[in-house]
């Protein structure tokens, strides 16, 4: 990537536009790859800093702070869209604190199979890891609260001899789990277009010769800025590859 794709900055905050294919945090498995923690610390450079004698602050909130670079949530690596950054810890720890109280508010775009019906819905199944693959995540007993809405954009079908039905949706999460849209979309029975873990094996090898990223855009984030009490949103449009793959479906009107 060598380069982040800034929507806004100013004095507390970096809002960017993440590609798909590129990991968010640092971690064990992330040694031999730049991640976007990576080009934040390089990109910011003095500028993302502890705040000193600050008696608001504890350390285990600082140290968080300075661990993840101020990248205050995360995105799955092949998920594209707006990522928030803080870029000094009380900024850090206000939209944090705005994330656990769902103040923010977060808007996915998502190709999913099938005709979702009914056209607007909330699903509400708790999420967690499945015991028979560390990396997959589903609806089991015992996982955690989650809880997402969506709203269907639009239906179309494929230009080919299936004419599969597609549908073109908005979700927005109200919590933040691991893969919650791409487990939730799937427990309902429309798993989303070219996702490698959830829409099946077969399915996803044959979207893939199409798309080679799960079809999942962080569209929009809505929150109040941590200094000026306004409310503000940032959006990031869909990606070209994006963009392609919906210029190969028909509307259905």
């Amino acid at each position: 990537m060598g380069k982040l794709n800034v929507i806004y900055e100013d004095d507390d905050l970096l809002v960017i536009n993440k590609p798909a294919g590129v990991t968010v945090n640092r971690s064990e498995t992330t040694k031999e790859e730049e991640t976007i923690q990576d080009l934040v610390q390089s990109y910011l450079h003095f500028q993302l800093h502890q705040e000193e004698n600050d008696s608001e602050i504890d350390d285990e909130e600082e140290s968080d702070f300075v661990a993840r670079c101020g990248i205050v949530h995360r995105i799955d690596k092949e998920t594209s869209g707006v990522l928030l950054i803080a870029k000094n810890e009380k900024s850090f720890v206000e939209l944090q604190r705005q994330f656990k109280s769902r103040i923010v508010h977060k808007t996915y775009i998502a190709l999913a199979h099938g005709r979702i019906v009914p056209e607007e819905g909330t699903i509400n199944v708790p999420v967690g890891r499945v015991p028979w693959n560390r990396r997959q995540f589903g609806v089991v007993p015992g996982g955690k609260e989650s809880v997402s809405t969506y709203k269907v954009d639009g239906y179309f079908r494929t230009d080919d001899k299936k004419k599969e039905i597609l549908t073109l949706v908005k979700v927005m999460p109200l919590t933040g789990r691991t893969h919650q849209i791409r487990v939730h979309l799937q427990y309902i029975g429309f798993p989303i277009f070219a996702d490698f873990l959830y829409a099946g094996r077969k399915t996803q090898k044959n979207d893939r010769k199409l798309l080679g990223r799960v079809f999942l855009h962080a569209f929009s984030i809505s929150f109040t800025h941590p200094s000026t009490g306004n409310e503000v949103s940032f959006n990031a449009p869909l990606p070209q590859e994006l963009e392609k793959v919906m210029d190969h479906l028909i509307p259905i009107v």
